[in-house]
């Protein structure tokens, strides 16, 4: 490697953009050029088998025409989780809107791993809490030393 690895930009860039939104990749091959000189010739050749029958090209139109459809957002108010109890008052709530129908199973699902995750956070922290409270007891509990 002949160019050093870190920063893509010329160094004193005054204006701060970075790299422009957009702006593809080096091509990972030579044969990307290929392809690109040819982009639009091969566009039409598919396009062209496509409307001949050919199944996979026909395959291939559609994906771009029509993507397979991602996961749709879920709409569903949860409080604020603050606490750990809070996780189980949004699981409740995660639990209801599956039942009377507003999402479905398996976006209360997701939504449940995601409640499941984010109780993780809490678990050191209320051990140290409770490590806090429990070791105040005793302080509080022991007998005063003798001097």
């Amino acid at each position: 490697m002949s160019e050093p690895r870190g920063r893509p930009f010329a160094v004193g860039n005054s204006l701060g953009r970075g790299r422009p939104k957009g702006s593809r990749n080096k091509p990972n091959s030579p044969g990307q050029d290929l392809l690109d000189t040819w982009a639009e010739a091969l566009t039409r050749k598919c396009i062209s088998m496509a409307g001949q029958g050919n199944v996979v090209a026909l395959r291939l139109c559609m994906e771009r025409i029509s993507p397979a459809r991602r996961d749709d957002s879920i709409r569903i108010s949860l409080p604020k989780i603050r606490k750990p109890q809070d996780i189980d008052k949004a699981a409740d709530k995660v639990t209801q809107a599956v039942a009377r129908g507003k999402i479905t199973p398996a976006s209360g699902e997701k939504v449940m791993n995601i409640l499941g995750i984010r109780s993780g956070f809490f678990e050191p922290v209320d051990a140290e809490l409770r490590l806090a409270k429990l070791e105040d007891e005793i302080v509080a509990d022991a007998p005063p030393l003798a001097a």
